[in-house]
């Protein structure tokens, strides 16, 4: 078994007992606003406090902080995947637009996860190989869909899209409408405009 392979297979199960299940989330969201915060100083203490449970508790759920952050990356991974989903019946447009703003917010938590986990996996761990392709499954359809709508020019692929939005993310704005509206220049760009 290789490190990959070791890795996903520590990723803990979600509880099935009702308070489990609640503790489990409570502590991850806890992560979740502690790591944006602090980055790689929070302490698991901090966490557990944040979440209302006993440190105990947190390791019942994530015996190492490589679980937690593993848990974290993954959830926040599948909570933006499965929203594209929800956008089914939205605009073509608008729908691409709602997710990529999503996107945004999910790559500036993603960089300080990531940065952390590079300190046991590698690069190209499974775990962020499966996360990027799940995704370029939710975000592609989308894209597709804007497109043979007319609302986006059929030259760009999702990949394009990514590397755009991953480097307006990388940007230091002072505030997030600075982001924002960087952002709206940049998907003005995709915009499908007939020769004249």
């Amino acid at each position: 078994m290789n490190a990959d392979q070791a890795s996903v297979q520590t990723t803990p199960v979600r509880p099935k007992r009702a308070d489990a299940r609640r503790n489990y989330e409570r502590v991850l969201a806890a992560a979740r606003e502690a790591f944006a915060e602090g980055g790689e100083s929070t302490a698991l203490e901090e966490i557990a406090r944040r979440a209302g449970v006993g440190i105990g508790t947190l390791y019942r759920h994530f015996p190492t902080r490589q679980a937690l952050l593993e848990a974290l990356y993954v959830n926040e991974v599948e909570a933006l995947s499965h929203s594209a989903a929800q956008l089914d019946d939205a605009d073509p447009w608008e729908a691409l637009n709602v997710w990529l703003e999503r996107l945004i917010g999910y790559l500036g938590t993603k960089r300080a996860l990531a940065h952390e986990l590079l300190n046991y996996l590698e690069e190209d761990a499974a775990l962020f190989r499966e996360c990027r392709a799940s995704l370029f499954a939710a975000g592609e359809p989308l894209l597709k869909r804007a497109q043979d709508a007319g609302a986006v020019r059929p030259d760009v692929e999702f990949s394009d899209v990514m590397h755009m939005v991953g480097g307006i993310s990388r940007m230091p704005a002072s505030d997030s409408r600075q982001t924002e509206h960087v952002l709206r220049i940049a998907l003005d760009g995709l915009r499908y405009r007939p020769q004249s």
